[in-house]
C-alpha cells in the first residue's frame, strides 16, 4: 500500500494554510457573497424599491405638501426632497446593517454553526469577522449607489460633491453595524433581544435624529436621542456634501471621527468575542 499523504501532498496543505492565513478573510467575504447569491432576489428588489418608493413618495408625495407651506428653501436654502435625501440615503446604510449584522451573525455561531466550521480550517477568529464585514461593505456600497443614482434622478443632489454621500453612508452603516455585531456575538440564545433592538434603538433612532425634520425641532429633552445617534451625525455629514448645509468645520471633523470611533470599537469588540467564542 503507498502512503496515503506523499511529501507533495504535505508541501500543498502546508502552502494552501499558509494561503488560508494570509487571505483568510477574502475567502470568508467569498463565502458570504454566496451565501447572498441565495437571497439576490430579495436584495436588488430592496435596493431598487426602497429608493424608488421612498423618493417618490417624499419628492412627489410629502415634499409638494411640506414646500407649498413652507418655501421651497425653507430647509436653509432648500426644499424638503433635498433636505429628506441625504437622510434616507444613510437610513439604507443602516438598513443593510440590521440585516447582515443580526441574524447572520447569530447564525454562523448558533443556528448553523459555520463559524466553527471555519475555525477548525486555518482560518482565524478574526479573519472570520474581518471577511463577514468585507462582504457587508460591498453591499452596502451598492446599496448606496444604487439609492445615489435614484437621488441625482429625483434631483435631489445639487452639489458637485454629493458623491461623497456614499462612502458617508457607507460608513453611517458600518458605524452602528459593527456595535450591533458585537452585541449579537455575545448572544447565545434569541429570545427577543434583537427584535427589542429593532423596536427600540432603531426606531426611535431613526424617528429622533434629524431624518425628517430639524432635529432643533425637538424638545431639548429628546435631541440628546440624536446627539449620540450615528444615523443623525450620518446624516449631518452626507447633507453637508449633497447640497452644501452649512455648519462649522469642527462639527464635520466631531460627524467623522464619531463614527470612525464607533466603527473601531465594535470591529474590536466583535474579533474578541470571536476569539473567547471560537477558541474554547
Amino acid at each position: 500500500m503507498t502512503d496515503l499523504a506523499t511529501p507533495s501532498d504535505l508541501e500543498r496543505g502546508v502552502a494552501l494554510a499558509a494561503r488560508a492565513r494570509k487571505w483568510g478573510a477574502w475567502y470568508v467575504a467569498e463565502h458570504r457573497f454566496r451565501v447572498m447569491r441565495s437571497y439576490l432576489q430579495t436584495v436588488l428588489l430592496t435596493g431598487i424599491g426602497n429608493p424608488l418608493v421612498y423618493l417618490f413618495a417624499t419628492g412627489v408625495g410629502l415634499a409638494s405638501l411640506v414646500d407649498a407651506n413652507l418655501g421651497d428653501d425653507a430647509f436653509g436654502g432648500v426644499g424638503y426632497l433635498v433636505f429628506v435625501a441625504p437622510a434616507l440615503l444613510c437610513a439604507a446604510g443602516i438598513t443593510v446593517a440590521t440585516e447582515e449584522f443580526t441574524y447572520p451573525i447569530m447564525l454562523g455561531y448558533k443556528w448553523n454553526p459555520v463559524f466553527l466550521g471555519m475555525n477548525a480550517s486555518p482560518l482565524r477568529p478574526g479573519q472570520i469577522i474581518d471577511g463577514i464585514v468585507i462582504s457587508v461593505v460591498v453591499r452596502m456600497l451598492l446599496t448606496c449607489l444604487l439609492y445615489y443614482v435614484f437621488m441625482a434622478l429625483f434631483g435631489a443632489v445639487p452639489d458637485a460633491a454629493g458623491w461623497v454621500a456614499v462612502p458617508v453612508a457607507v460608513l453611517t452603516g458600518l458605524a452602528f453595524g459593527a456595535v450591533l455585531m458585537g452585541y449579537t456575538s455575545t448572544l447565545t440564545e434569541d429570545t427577543g433581544q434583537l427584535a427589542m433592538v429593532m423596536r427600540f434603538v432603531v426606531l426611535p433612532m431613526t424617528l429622533f435624529s434629524g431624518t425628517f425634520f430639524p432635529l432643533a425641532q425637538l424638545p431639548l429633552y429628546l435631541q440628546w436621542i440624536g446627539w449620540i445617534s450615528p444615523l443623525w451625525h450620518g446624516t449631518e455629514l452626507a447633507r453637508v456634501f449633497s447640497y452644501g448645509y452649512a455648519e462649522p468645520i469642527w462639527l464635520t471633523v466631531l460627524h467623522v471621527a464619531y463614527l470612525a470611533v464607533l466603527f473601531a470599537v465594535g470591529w474590536v469588540w466583535a474579533r474578541r468575542i470571536a476569539v473567547r467564542r471560537l477558541s474554547k
